[in-house]
């Protein structure tokens, strides 16, 4: 029914990019797990010198947050850092629930919080926008951001700012992020294993290997003159962070990870939900690659170009292969097509399961209690399922930016009730 060299031709092309990722990704980790143990060396030397800490100015930006506001606020009074030289600023961004109420609540009580109410007009550029505003109202030239379901570690900022003190080559720095509700259920174990994995692979790996990071867009330090150098936050953006980093970088200054920097988030609990924030930032991933792509080969710094071969790779070609892949499996078993193309072909795709199990793990490793049986099995599992997920999600964003077109608006990622983040499992291994 199939053209048999077609077949043959699109099979080992799938077999070859996926390979391809894999080791890449395979080299990121190891080179991950070597930036940890030399980033808690650097932390015992910097922690040993006296620095003059500078005055950091927290930005929060709140939609309809009431759920998870307060256990965030709380976290921010108990951030331990130098008296007078920290304000927080909850930008209430046109909420319809008790948000503004909460924010204003705990400023009469603590006067390091200031609260900025933007009205319904304000807030069509969405997270981007109500940064900008935030902004201007911020006194220090550190400039911070916290989404609003996130509890720091009350050393995290301390962490953070101590790096940019030390390094004036840097842009900004960046904290890791945990899942405070990862015991929750399936899908939220899946999401921890998965942010574990790419902080510790993607993020920790391409910082060692290219002094490229990119900002989470929340637990991280920039420094105001390069915020406005490069024109702020960019409100077209769906993924502000990522593309921001870009500009960045194009500005002359580096981003560095900081993993003992640790804050604790919340992640979707229901897949609907999980499927629309994925969705928002593969088309933020489609808004990046077609702004930036057109001057790849121009672009300056080179490593830059790299980057934005990985966002064109991972979220298109390695997940088009992926799905090749998946359709030819299905025809063969259906004895639609035949394969004729000779090979150990199930050995080769049990290297490959082991492979990716053996990368998570590590990268689990890092984080005590999490390389353990249970997560094992689940990254297996992930390969079969939660990476297939992706799939749909990469397919509507394309569908949705380039056939319907759509407008790019915000969409505000479902809250649930607060569970108390586990932190005695935040300690990473020296």
């Amino acid at each position: 029914m199939f053209n048999q060299t077609l077949i043959n031709a699109l099979f080992v092309l799938s077999v070859v990019v996926i390979w391809f990722m894999l080791a890449y990704q395979f080299v990121l980790c190891l080179l991950g797990w070597l930036h940890g143990i030399r980033s808690e060396r650097e932390r015992q030397q910097l922690e040993a010198r006296p620095l003059d800490l500078p005055g950091v100015s927290v930005l929060i930006p709140a939609h309809n947050e009431a759920v998870v506001l307060e256990h965030t606020l709380a976290a921010m009074a108990a951030l331990n850092y130098p008296k007078g030289r920290l304000e927080v600023i909850v930008i209430n961004d046109a909420s319809t629930d008790d948000t503004g109420a909460i924010a204003e609540r705990w400023a009469a009580r603590d006067p390091r919080l200031r609260v900025v109410h933007l009205s319904a007009a304000e807030r069509a550029g969405g997270k981007s926008a109500a940064l900008n505003r935030g902004l201007r109202h911020a006194r220090f030239e550190a400039i911070a951001v916290y989404d609003a379901d996130n509890t720091p570690e009350p050393e995290a900022l301390r962490h953070l700012a101590r790096q940019l003190t030390a390094h004036p080559e840097l842009g900004a720095v960046i904290g890791t992020f945990r899942c405070a509700n990862r015991r929750r259920n399936l899908l939220t174990r899946l999401i921890n294993i998965e942010g574990l994995s790419y902080q510790w692979t993607v993020q920790a790996g391409r910082w060692m290997l290219l002094r490229i990071c990119s900002l989470p867009g929340t637990n991280l330090i920039l420094r105001r003159s390069v915020i406005e150098a490069i024109g702020g936050w960019d409100t077209h953006a769906l993924t502000e962070d990522a593309e921001m980093s870009i500009r960045i970088y194009e500005a002359g200054y580096q981003i560095k990870l900081v993993p003992y920097a640790v804050t604790w988030e919340q992640e979707p609990e229901r897949l609907p939900t999980w499927f629309r924030q994925r969705t928002r930032w593969a088309r933020g991933n489609n808004y990046l690659v077609a702004k930036h792509v057109p001057r790849l080969l121009s672009i300056r710094p080179r490593r830059l170009g790299i980057e934005l071969l990985y966002a064109l790779g991972m979220y298109y070609v390695c997940f088009a292969a992926i799905a090749l892949s998946d359709l030819l499996f299905l025809l063969c078993g259906l004895q639609l097509a035949g394969m004729t193309v000779p090979g150990p072909f199930w050995e080769v795709w049990l290297l490959a399961l082991g492979l990716f199990v053996a990368e998570v793990m590590l990268a689990l490793s890092h984080a005590r209690g999490e390389d353990s049986l249970a997560n094992l099995f689940l990254s297996a599992l992930a390969y079969f399922t939660y990476c297939q997920l992706w799939i749909p999600v990469v397919v509507k964003a394309l569908f949705d930016d380039y056939i319907l077109r759509k407008a790019r608006t915000w969409a505000k990622t479902e809250r649930f009730a607060v569970t108390p983040p586990l932190r005695a499992c935040t300690a990473p291994r020296s």
